[in-house]
């Protein structure tokens, strides 16, 4: 399915959000068992039962981890990196939750860094962050079981510090959430990306672990440019770079935390309310769609002949309103960069929405019915229709 890409100031920094050229390449590969799922789904060719199936995932915390640099050479605090082996763990748990799975998962992390730059006490702080987390998902009956990894000095190829992390879980077939029951009449759920759930410390932006090329660049000042060259590609056209008029410890408008803090808050899980509405009404579930890279056109990739109305979006939150504000970037550009307010989408009927709610009022976590699902006006190809703050309609992919 052609998407458009974006070709605003994101593109402009070196980054793909549809990355059109990687799935070209991998068109003519093996689509797995269920070719709409979430995440590549295989057979469980290991213990040979039919019944069962594989469902692996890879993904990481991307150039936040270059901001959690930042801010460690600023502060001299190794636990912010803390938060990265979150970004990455979440990044892939989420994702296979999209399919259904709930555990146990088996999780192996890759560290890639410049030694001269970063050196163990930043390795050791990830390593506690990876078991911190697992340890969270334990107290939802979720198993996370960490066995090891990779950290390799590669500083001829990295010019900080890099975090990713594989995910696999063995599940029932009969229990995969193939995405493929997607009809006209289905809800649209999304749950919030921002706030303060029950089991979170802190006020959580709804960052999460993309678009931070352009989050970080927008929003902070030149100064940072000068002090440390090894955090941002040196072929980004200058005026992009550390373009924007805060420093770290300024004050984020219409919160109560930095913009530093914001920045690097860490990527909020789904798992618990995801994990209960999987044991209870599984079977009233068309679809999950975790919105990560492409923001709010990541469902483009999901059903077929399907119009995704989303007319009732969270209002921006603080922290993305802020970055439209001192970018100027459209809100075409926005919706497709970042998830503006909402990562999880629970597309399903309608008696879906009270039980959803009721899940999230228990940990705090807002929801809403963000829109709906028509008919698609495109033929065989998916549509999004958003309706912006300021009352415009943009519509994924550009017609014509």
């Amino acid at each position: 399915m052609a998407q458009t890409e974006v070709t605003g100031r994101y593109a402009a920094r070196g980054v793909s959000v549809q990355k059109t050229d990687v799935h070209a390449a991998v068109r003519d590969t093996d689509p797995g068992l269920f070719p709409g799922a979430f995440c590549k789904i295989i057979a469980d060719d290991l213990t040979g039962d039919r019944a069962y199936c594989l469902a692996m995932h890879a993904d990481g915390a991307g150039t936040k981890a270059s901001l959690a640099y930042l801010v460690y050479r600023e502060t001299g605090d190794a636990a912010v990196f803390r938060g990265i082996a979150q970004d990455a763990l979440v990044m892939n748990i989420d994702d296979l939750l999209c399919v259904g799975a709930s555990g146990p998962f088996l999780v192996s992390n890759a560290i890639g860094r410049n030694k001269i730059l970063v050196p163990g006490d930043v390795v050791s702080q990830i390593v506690a962050g990876f078991e911190e987390q697992a340890t969270q998902f334990a107290q939802w009956g979720m198993d996370v079981v960490l066995t090891g990894g990779e950290t390799a000095d590669v500083g001829d190829l990295v010019r900080t510090v890099i975090v990713d992390a594989t995910a696999v879980a063995r599940m029932r077939r009969d229990r995969v959430i193939a995405n493929d029951r997607v009809r006209p009449g289905d809800v649209i759920v999304g749950l919030a990306s921002f706030g303060q759930t029950t089991y979170e410390e802190r006020y959580n932006s709804g960052i999460g672990s993309n678009g931070l090329t352009s989050a970080r660049h927008d929003l902070l000042h030149a100064d940072y440019a000068g002090r440390y060259p090894e955090s941002f590609d040196p072929a980004m056209p200058a005026d992009l770079v550390f373009s924007g008029p805060h420093h770290l410890e300024t004050h984020l408008p219409g919160t109560q935390v930095s913009v530093g803090s914001a920045l690097l808050s860490p990527t909020r899980t789904y798992a618990p309310v995801v994990r209960a509405l999987l044991e209870s009404h599984r079977e009233h579930i068309s679809a999950l769609v975790h919105c990560t890279g492409g923001g709010q056109t990541k469902v483009l990739r999901t059903g077929t002949r399907i119009h995704y109305v989303k007319d009732h979006p969270f209002p921006p939150p603080p922290l993305f309103a802020e970055i439209q504000r001192v970018s100027g970037a459209p809100w075409r550009e926005m919706y497709q960069v970042f998830n503006m307010g909402h990562r999880m989408e629970i597309i399903g009927n309608e008696r879906l929405v009270p039980i959803v709610e009721k899940i999230c009022a228990g940990y705090n976590l807002e929801c809403r019915v963000v829109g709906h699902c028509e008919a698609s006006p495109d033929g065989p190809q998916n549509r999004v229709t958003l309706t912006a703050p300021d009352g415009e309609e943009i519509i994924y992919p550009v017609p014509g």
